[in-house]
């Protein structure tokens, strides 16, 4: 038998991987409360009160993560190319409805992890304790 939910760690390291922004959750599960609509960015940028830079982005990513598809016309869609990679939506999907904070958390502190580096790397010594 195969097991189609992740866990804990799977579950954050997944949001840590696909999300660069809460956006990009935003715009999932848009796409997926919709499955068998055809959106154009248009539409998205619309529909979420956003930029076309975000939401191009976004829609970057989550192609890139196998979570949606965009045809040759343009058209963009919810296609997680994984019954794993559903569960884990539905999972977020939840997460994020009764617990948004904690799912904004990982996205922030994944981002901030990353500055950290960033600006580590420009260190010409480390700072004294």
């Amino acid at each position: 038998m195969t097991r189609n939910t992740p866990t804990d760690s799977e579950f954050v390291e997944l949001i840590e991987s696909c999300f660069d922004s809460v956006w990009s959750v935003e715009l999932l599960l848009l796409l997926r409360s919709w499955p068998e609509r055809d959106w154009t960015t248009a539409d998205l940028v619309t529909e979420l009160r956003s930029s076309e830079l975000v939401v191009a982005q976004s829609v970057h990513a989550l192609i890139g993560a196998g979570l949606a598809v965009e045809d040759e016309t343009g058209f963009i869609r919810y296609s997680a190319i994984a019954p794993e990679l559903d569960a884990f939506v539905a999972r977020l999907e939840h997460e994020y409805r009764t617990r948004p904070n904690h799912v904004r958390r990982i996205i922030v502190g994944r981002s901030n992890s990353k500055l950290t580096s960033f600006s580590d790397a420009f260190l010409l010594r480390k700072p004294p304790r």
